[in-house]
């Protein structure tokens, strides 16, 4: 499927898009057969478009990511669960848009699903805070995480988010409490946790949902301390070097497997998920099963234990 909105770097691909519809035009309203000359243009534009989208450098993969026509939680939710049932609210203000949740099945797999969810357009980004959870988002997520450990029913969570959002309101009902005690609650949770970052996966906004047994990535996402734009602002102190500083992050998936962070990174359509969800979500769904039947058969008091671990392997530190 064409994407109706192109990034720059995409233009070389449109323009070949855009000749092969030219000539299907011409074709069609002279009564012509140009079905050979059709046929050559697609091949090319297949082979171009091959070699263009599987050598994406960082910085392409980000913007890929922030794509406005990428797939959000809720397209996911729809396609992969056979029922879905959403909860709303933290119990203690207010009901945070940016951030969904409810209980669900996945084919016979009962679970909780927590997600950050943007918004497509203006109006409807508004509604969604443009995907960044105020600190009421973070607690309904624990709510939800918690009521997974009451019935014992594993939790999958999708990140897609710029950062938390960082106004003052947010400040002053406990933002930074808010994720903290996400982020230690998560840790220990005697459930099956996989986290899935299907856009971007920016700072503490995204580790507040973001801690489990298993991390997997969409090969166009990115995952991340900070931005690299806000990098770029405090260690060049020019926001224009985000390039540059995307390369010295290695905020790509491949980099975070590497690292040992990722555990696998899922493959999307040439072009990006948003070419065709549906597949995606196929891929996605039989990810998700594959990793809940493989941390299942694990002790809770293992997999916990393990959890932990998993962690402390990430950094290093002197006593």
């Amino acid at each position: 499927m064409a994407a109706k909105y192109v990034l720059n770097f995409e233009k070389p691909l449109q323009e070949l898009e855009e000749k092969i519809e030219a000539t299907k035009r011409t074709a069609l309203e002279r009564g012509i057969d140009m079905s050979k000359e059709i046929e050559g243009l697609e091949a090319k534009l297949e082979k171009a478009s091959a070699d263009f989208y599987k050598n994406l450098t960082r910085w392409q993969r980000y913007q890929m990511a922030r794509h406005p026509e990428r797939p959000y939680t809720l397209d996911y939710v729809q396609r992969i669960t056979n029922s879905w049932f959403e909860m709303y609210g933290d119990r203690f203000y207010a009901d945070d848009k940016a951030v969904v949740g409810g209980l669900a099945e996945i084919e016979d797999e009962k679970v909780v699903i927590i997600g950050q969810q943007k918004g497509r357009g203006t109006r409807d980004n508004l509604y969604r805070n443009f995907g960044m959870p105020n600190p009421e988002g973070y607690r309904k997520a624990l709510r939800l995480v918690n009521l997974a450990a009451k019935f014992n029913r594993p939790v999958v969570s999708f990140i897609d988010t710029p950062g938390a959002y960082p106004g003052l309101g947010a400040e002053e009902r406990g933002q930074a409490e808010a994720i903290a005690r996400n982020m230690m609650v998560m840790s220990t949770l005697p459930v099956p946790i996989v986290v899935l970052v299907i856009g971007e996966g920016a700072s503490g906004g995204a580790l507040g949902m973001g801690v489990g047994d298993r991390l997997l990535m969409l090969e166009n996402t990115w995952f991340s301390v900070i931005t690299p734009e806000g990098c770029a602002s405090i260690l060049y102190r020019d926001s224009t070097k985000a390039e540059a500083a995307a390369d010295a992050m290695k905020i790509s998936p491949q980099d975070l497997v590497e690292m040992g962070i990722c555990d696998r990174t899922l493959p999307e359509p040439l072009g990006g998920a948003h070419r065709d969800v549906d597949a995606v979500a196929g891929t996605v769904k039989s990810a998700l099963l594959e990793m809940l039947a493989e941390l299942k058969t694990i002790p809770a008091d293992a997999l916990v234990a393990e959890r932990v671990k998993r962690y402390e392997r990430f950094g290093q530190w002197e006593e």
